[in-house]
């Protein structure tokens, strides 16, 4: 296996309690990254963090945040560097699946999505690039959807916030280039999550994601680990000319490149 080196970077997730943060969390600490996972739910949190450390024998903490809260946000920065003296990897990946039709979605829903997925991602960008840049560098992926490319019916308002996350991608990365600071964005399709386990209810949670499978041309939902994978790589060395790209993590899923 080829050296990510990503030993003693210091990567921020966000949205890392669960899921695709906790598996992306895992992979980094695995690499010998010192990883900071941030969450609302501050009891299941430092339980998550206590379980990595177990898991990967790295290094792992939980620091209670919500994007949504500017303070929060700067609070969490200010943490982090005053831990491990920088930080050299953002990981935007706090959000959560909201899809429906125009006429049944209220001002404070759109504010809501929007403040979570979009402003939640610019709060984060905005604490931690000044601190990238004394690093001499860094890399910052946004996670969105495929949606955000080519939005199907009733997809609102995540189809907008998401269209927005990948237009900050760019915007980004042309801007910080100049500071060796990378920015890329990993379009989710169907992926094993907490949040797809908690809509199985109480049936099958195999054959939940069987069902969901055949809407894949790969014809399978995709595992948290690939998605890991994938973020880990973005974040490397080896990654080291990608900039500025939107990436399908779907099984072809998104109908557009």
């Amino acid at each position: 296996m080829f050296d990510l080196e990503l030993k003693n970077k210091v990567a921020i997730i966000t949205g890392g309690s669960d899921g695709l943060g906790r598996a992306t969390a895992k992979r980094f600490a695995s690499e010998g990254a010192k990883v900071v996972i941030c969450a609302r739910r501050e009891e299941h949190l430092m339980q998550a963090a206590e379980d990595l450390r177990k898991e990967t024998n790295g290094s792992v903490l939980g620091m209670k945040a919500d994007v949504c809260k500017a303070e929060d946000c700067t609070k969490l920065i200010d943490q982090t560097v005053e831990e491990f003296g920088g930080i050299d990897i953002l990981i935007n990946n706090a959000g959560k699946s909201a899809a429906s039709g125009l006429e049944a979605l209220s001002d404070e829903a759109w504010q809501e999505d929007l403040d979570l997925k979009l402003m939640g991602a610019i709060r984060m960008c905005r604490g931690a690039v000044p601190h990238m840049r004394k690093m001499g560098g860094g890399s910052i992926v946004n996670a969105t959807t495929g949606a955000g490319k080519a939005p199907g019916s009733l997809a609102l308002p995540t189809s907008v916030s998401r269209a927005a996350g990948n237009n900050l991608t760019k915007s980004l990365a042309n801007e910080l280039a100049k500071d060796k600071i990378r920015v890329n964005a990993v379009c989710i399709g169907l992926i094993k999550s907490a949040q797809w386990e908690r809509r199985s209810e109480k049936g099958s949670l195999e054959e939940f994601y069987n069902e969901l499978g055949n809407k894949v041309p790969l014809g399978r939902v995709g595992e948290a680990e690939e998605y890991a994978d994938l973020v880990a790589f973005l974040c490397s060395a080896r990654g080291a000319y990608i900039t500025g790209t939107a990436i399908n993590l779907d099984g072809g899923l998104c109908p557009v490149i």
